[in-house]
């Protein structure tokens, strides 16, 4: 057996300055609350994020349920636009100039957008602002094993250690400041109006816009939010200290003795019950023990490569990471609840990518929070499906928690997430069971998989995809209303409707005709000069973005209609010469498990690992893309996808199959991929 405490402690996090773009954060999929070198947000400055509509910070306190719009009475009705497609005329909600949305555009782009809920940091006794040189000496500690952060350091010379911890049941916060300088600081909670801008969770510049209305209760204050629409209440509870209000939307908690301890609770509707500091601490210390304990692990250390301990690390990092970012009851932002990204919308094409792991590392549960928000807002599905002449239900990309699309050139002509919840549902069933699986997903599954058989039209080499579409490369958004049969869509959707008519069966249904009838009869890929172009219509294949040919065999599981000789010369065509630049973070796993299904382990490794910009993983384990996407998620979720088909394999496959003989890998809890 592997010895988990010894795997998960050997990647603890430990930070002895300030990293700008690698914060540590605690979380429960639900909450999150990101902290600096202090054990809170003191110095939000020091981790920004570079959004030229308005700067941001790394440093949120952000919630599934924490939304906000700005009044407007727009409709997509006001965006879209009419497109000659195979089955007739459609319309497409559309955007004709990005850099100059219309105001419709605009605000439906916006609206609503995720809130950052406080900004919860120490200042000086009375208010005044501390300075970073104010902190010497600084070690912080993220204990993997309990989810708790520990910091310490010198406050202007005087010891402080603070113990951050979050509930991992409760949107609570719990922290534990000792100092013998305690008198010379206090907490600052302040709340912010919601921002419209593409990567910032907080307007501070809107005072009068929303109200912070407090009111005494047990042992410290609830603070009543309103911004527009959106209500939410804060409840501080305190051991030794005072709070005071110090301007529209700002408390001062005053701190006495030498150790004070404050507990945060957010929460929309009735409060749950009361918390103590001991009790988040105690209950966060279960849980991650049983998180650890339970599901998939890997251990790559008794090997010889030199890279083993960095992918290790990876991998371990990335389960937590995931686990406070991307388990909630919606699907997540590319950047979770750490920062905006796209205003905190879900990217449907990407759930894939920050859930899948779950099941195949034995954690069905923590994706099944959010697979079922597609049952919740089926409806929305069936009227964007019915609106182009299709039955079913058809997923976009850019949505908010209600699931109504957003203005775009893209987002509305990608079809690539369209399977993605019938190979979710499927993940699951095989990891709890085809009985549960099937009347909790059956809806979903054939739903998704009528609107797919209906928008595959048959033409003379078989039924295809578009036009007009963008491929999962969005490299052709220029040609959308051109583009036709992408490499990788063809594959995925042969698949997924093979898959759903087994559901049927399942099910106790009958199989149906035209389901099976498209899936048999995809258009072929179209090949030129011995590798899969990206599409088949102009320009075919352009060399940058996501090589989303090589996807149509590894991510997809094999089918009649990719041929493995070509991929395995795509791949390599693809490895030799591509713009890495303009790649993203889940692209490197994704080539991996192309890699392992064509029997490449060393492809796979170099691939997982390889040394570029797009590919790197911070100290605190995220996957950097730039400064204005310091964090993506689906790299992190990517990666352990990637592991679980390079370790366990898939169905009928061999053993290790992504790994040289040269790796020693030891893995239990894994689960097979289809």
């Amino acid at each position: 057996m592997i010895d988990r405490r010894a795997l998960v402690g050997r990647h603890a996090v430990e930070v002895t300055s300030v990293l700008p773009e690698s914060p540590l954060s605690v979380g429960n999929g639900e909450l999150c609350y990101t902290a600096d070198v202090t054990g809170l947000q003191t110095f939000p400055g020091l981790h920004p994020v570079e959004d030229p509509e308005g700067p941001g910070t790394l440093l949120a306190t952000m919630a599934s349920w924490g939304w906000h719009s700005v009044p407007g009475s727009y409709d997509l009705a006001q965006t879209t636009r009419t497109y000659r497609t195979p089955r007739g005329p459609a319309p497409y909600v559309d955007m004709a100039d990005i850099a100059r949305p219309s105001p419709a555009e605009a605000w439906l782009r916006a609206n609503p957008h995720r809130l950052d809920l406080a900004r919860i940091g120490l200042v000086a006794a009375g208010g005044g602002a501390l300075a970073p040189d104010d902190v010497r000496g600084a070690r912080q500690r993220l204990d993997l094993w309990t989810g708790v952060l520990t910091s310490r350091y010198l406050l202007r010379g005087t010891p402080f250690q603070v113990v951050t911890a979050c509930h991992p049941e409760r949107d609570v916060l719990a922290f534990r400041i000792e100092s013998p300088g305690l008198d010379g600081v206090a907490v600052r909670l302040a709340f912010p109006y919601g921002s419209q801008a593409w990567g910032n969770a907080a307007d501070w510049s809107r005072p009068r816009a929303h109200t912070s209305v407090p009111r005494p209760s047990a042992g410290g204050l609830t603070v009543a939010r309103r911004l527009d629409g959106t209500v939410y209440e804060v409840t501080v509870t305190m051991t030794g200290g005072r709070a005071e209000r110090t301007g529209p939307h700002e408390f001062l908690l005053a701190l006495d003795g030498t150790a004070a301890e404050l507990v945060v609770a957010f929460h929309q509707g009735t409060p749950g019950p009361e918390a103590s500091f001991g009790e988040v601490v105690a209950a966060s210390e279960r849980h991650w023990e049983r998180f650890w304990s339970t599901g998939g692990a890997v251990d790559l250390s008794g090997g010889h490569d030199e890279r083993a301990p960095e992918l290790e690390r990876r991998i371990v990092l990335s389960q937590y990471l995931t686990a406070i970012h991307c388990a909630g009851s919606t699907p997540p932002a590319e950047t979770g609840l750490m920062a905006n990204s796209w205003r905190g919308r879900f990217h449907l094409e990407m759930h894939w990518w920050h859930a899948a792991h779950f099941p195949l590392w034995g954690r069905s549960e923590l994706l099944e929070r959010s697979l079922g928000w597609y049952t919740a807002v089926l409806p929305r599905a069936r009227e964007t499906a019915r609106a182009q002449g299709c039955p079913g239900a058809r997923w976009p990309k850019q949505v908010g928690p209600d699931g109504r699309e957003s203005p775009s050139p893209i987002g509305p002509f990608l079809v690539w997430q369209q399977p993605h919840p019938i190979y979710l549902a499927e993940l699951v069933r095989r990891a709890i069971g085809t009985r549960r699986a099937v009347a909790l997903y059956g809806d979903l599954v054939l739903e998704t998989a009528a609107f797919m058989a209906a928008f595959a039209v048959k033409g003379p080499g078989g039924y295809g995809l578009g036009p007009p579409l963008v491929p999962a490369q969005e490299s052709y958004a220029g040609v959308r209303a051109d583009a036709a049969n992408p490499t990788f869509e063809l594959a995925y959707w042969a698949w997924a409707l093979d898959t759903a008519q087994r559901w049927r069966r399942l099910l106790g249904l009958a199989p149906e005709p035209s389901w099976a009838e498209v899936a048999a009869g995809m258009a072929a890929p179209l090949v030129r000069d011995g590798v899969y172009a990206a599409m088949d219509a102009p320009p075919y294949t352009v060399r940058d973005d996501h090589p989303s040919m090589v996807y149509a065999l590894g991510f997809v599981p094999p089918t009649p209609i990719v041929d493995p000789a070509v991929m395995r010369a795509t791949l390599r065509d693809v490895l030799a010469d591509w713009d890495w630049e303009s790649t993203w973070g889940w692209d490197y796993p994704a080539i991996a498990m192309t890699a392992t299904r064509l029997g490449e382990p060393d492809l796979a490794v170099d691939a997982l690992l390889m040394p570029v910009a797009k590919n790197t993983y911070l100290p605190n384990g995220h996957n950097r893309q730039s400064p204005g996407l310091p964090v993506y998620l689906p790299g992190n979720g990517g990666l352990l996808a990637a592991v679980a088909l390079m370790a366990r394999g898939w169905d009928g496959g061999p053993p290790a199959p992504g790994f040289p003989d040269s790796w020693t890998v030891r893995h239990e809890g894994l689960h097979r991929l289809p």
